[in-house]
């Protein structure tokens, strides 16, 4: 980092892909300004997909005060992934040196944020994952934790990568990272997104590290995954799988 009084600070942009999620956004916007990071500088960019609840007008309230926070309000071509491709152009646009990807519903916790950027350091892409030492699923079900297991399994053996929590969406990237995997290539518009990225970063070559975290199931609001989003998310892997091959897409590190 460079020193010095005029020197400019990274900046970095949490992106949060939002859908109804009027309960939790503002609380999560100042958790994350609040962080102890004097050495970034730090925004917000929420991409709404237009929210009922008025989650994207809350967003624009709290960046009328405060300039770093940022409303991206999408009325069109709705969805988990749709929306993080927009937020993370807004990012990019911003000037973003590094983007951290987080929910909304505050399962990622902001204080893990540090521990991810501190990775980018040495790495390309830092990911928040349950499942190395120190981290953990901390409140959900059997049944959810049972369902979880059998993708992780099923998407590692198919991409054969090491990643272990390849579904995680808490994630920090350079932004080198998100310019190469060109985000207007990408066909994912719901949560398979995290996978789309994952199969291109993994084929371009970059070094990706996981991060413990503690994943603490959505206290207010509703989840957005349900039966049909995860079939529909198995079946796109499926198809990432074809899309993206070594002989499409040639390493860069």
């Amino acid at each position: 980092m460079s020193e010095g009084p005029s020197a400019r600070k990274p900046l970095v942009a949490v992106m949060i892909p939002t859908y109804n999620e009027a309960g939790n956004i503002a609380d999560l916007v100042r958790a994350i300004r609040g962080l102890p990071l004097p050495g970034y500088d730090i925004h917000v960019v929420a991409a709404d997909d237009n929210s009922p609840d008025g989650t994207g007008r809350i967003v624009a309230d709290l960046g009328r005060t405060d300039p770093n926070v940022h409303a991206v309000i999408r009325a069109k071509r709705r969805g988990r992934g749709s929306g993080g491709i927009d937020g993370f152009k807004a990012a990019l646009a911003l000037g973003a040196d590094f983007i951290v990807e987080i929910d909304g519903d505050f399962s990622h916790q902001p204080k893990h944020i540090p521990a991810l950027l501190a990775a980018l350091e040495r790495h390309d892409m830092a990911l928040g994952s349950r499942y190395v030492a120190g981290g953990r699923d901390a409140n959900r079900g059997l049944h959810r934790r049972i369902i979880t297991a059998c993708v992780r399994v099923f998407i590692r053996r198919l991409y054969k990568v090491r990643i272990r929590d390849v579904s995680s969406g808490f994630r920090a990237y350079r932004r080198e990272v998100l310019e190469a995997v060109d985000l207007d290539d990408l066909i994912s518009v719901g949560q398979s997104i995290v996978l789309e990225i994952l199969r291109k970063v993994d084929l371009l070559g970059f070094s990706v590290v996981e991060i413990p975290i503690v994943f603490i199931d959505r206290t207010r609001g509703e989840t957005k995954l349900d039966f049909l989003a995860l079939l529909e998310t198995l079946l796109m892997a499926v198809k990432f799988k074809k899309r993206y091959t070594p002989r499409t897409v040639k390493p860069v590190r």
